[in-house]
């Protein structure tokens, strides 16, 4: 009864939102996909070269409730939900994920991974940032890795926490938009000469969606 009762509650939870929308998974395992993004509101990683620092203030954005969520998610075919941000992680995010798989939805996160892992997966995307040290608790957790090159440098970070992975978690090398015509190059030849790891693109800016 009370398990019944903390689930109802936990519905009634409102998260900061910046934006949901429908549209097609852009990067790593799972591109080309239809799904409904979650972006939430609130980081304090400081990526300089982030492109939705406008989700960096927690308290910018309005609150909606799990219900509310999961409403605007069942507008919309696809049953894929992918929770972002922002840094989602800074939240409690076991209500949210619990209410959407009741709903039918396979729920995957894109997280910097440096806070502990919340709510139930059906994918993590481990995305690590140099200016954040991550938490050991993603290591276990994470089915793909996705470092963002901005300079050569960042090869060998990404390389940093590979022994640390599970030997099942993909890995990606993604070339950060702004340097993509300096970096893509050498991210192809790093990849032939590396072939454990695979090359991600933002497919979306490409095709000029969400």
């Amino acid at each position: 009864m009370n398990q019944v009762l903390n689930q109802q509650t936990d519905t009634l939870e409102r998260l900061p939102v910046m934006e949901s929308f429908y549209t097609l998974q852009g990067e790593g395992a799972h591109t080309g996909k239809a799904a409904y993004f979650i972006r939430l509101g609130g980081c304090d990683v400081g990526c300089h070269w982030c492109d939705v620092k406008e989700s960096w203030d927690v308290n910018a954005h309005p609150r909606y409730t799990i219900d509310e969520l999961v409403d605007g998610a069942l507008q919309y075919p696809g049953r894929m939900a992918v929770i972002t941000g922002g840094e989602p992680l800074m939240h409690d995010l076991s209500g949210l994920t619990q209410a959407l798989q009741n709903a039918g939805f396979q729920t995957n996160i894109e997280t910097s991974g440096v806070y502990p892992v919340t709510g139930r997966w059906d994918w993590i995307c481990f995305s690590p940032k140099k200016f954040k040290e991550p938490n050991p608790d993603i290591f276990s957790k994470a089915n793909e890795l996705k470092a963002i090159i901005y300079n050569k440098s960042d090869f060998a970070f990404a390389e940093s926490f590979v022994a640390s992975l599970q030997p099942h978690c993909k890995l990606f090398l993604q070339p950060e938009w702004s340097r993509s015509n300096e970096m893509l190059p050498l991210i192809v030849e790093y990849v032939k000469q590396h072939p454990q790891w695979q090359v991600s693109l933002q497919t979306h800016k490409f095709m000029d969606i969400p």
